[in-house]
């Protein structure tokens, strides 16, 4: 089993930046993909990026160029960097991994993007 914690959601203005930290409970240097996603009000649930244990990175149309995926397997923890945050960027935002054939998911950490 693996259990995730996500923190770091708060309120921001518009072109603010946070930093999301989502920590494992177990190590993840044996893990391949771990990934964010976000579910906006009324939405369904969306990938914003994916990070594999070689460092390989994957990211949502949406977010290139303003969020950065990364993980620090010493520390069993995956970050997503959030820069130039939008309003549309409002969501509670998810980890995931893949463990031995099943899905885990973090509890969410709400994002607000308003002035």
């Amino acid at each position: 089993q693996v259990q995730l914690v996500e923190s770091g959601g708060g309120l921001v203005q518009p072109g603010g930046s946070l930093r999301l930290s989502c920590a494992a409970s177990r190590s993840i240097s044996s893990i391949n993909a771990m990934g964010w996603y976000r579910q906006a009000p009324g939405k369904q649930r969306e990938l914003v990026a994916t990070i594999t244990s070689a460092g390989s990175t994957n990211y949502a149309d949406s977010v290139k160029g303003r969020f950065t995926i990364s993980r620090d397997n010493a520390k069993n923890t995956v970050y997503l960097q959030m820069n130039s945050l939008k309003p549309e960027d409002t969501a509670v935002y998810y980890c995931k991994t893949h463990y031995r054939l099943r899905d885990y998911w973090g509890q969410g950490t709400q994002v607000t993007v308003s002035s």
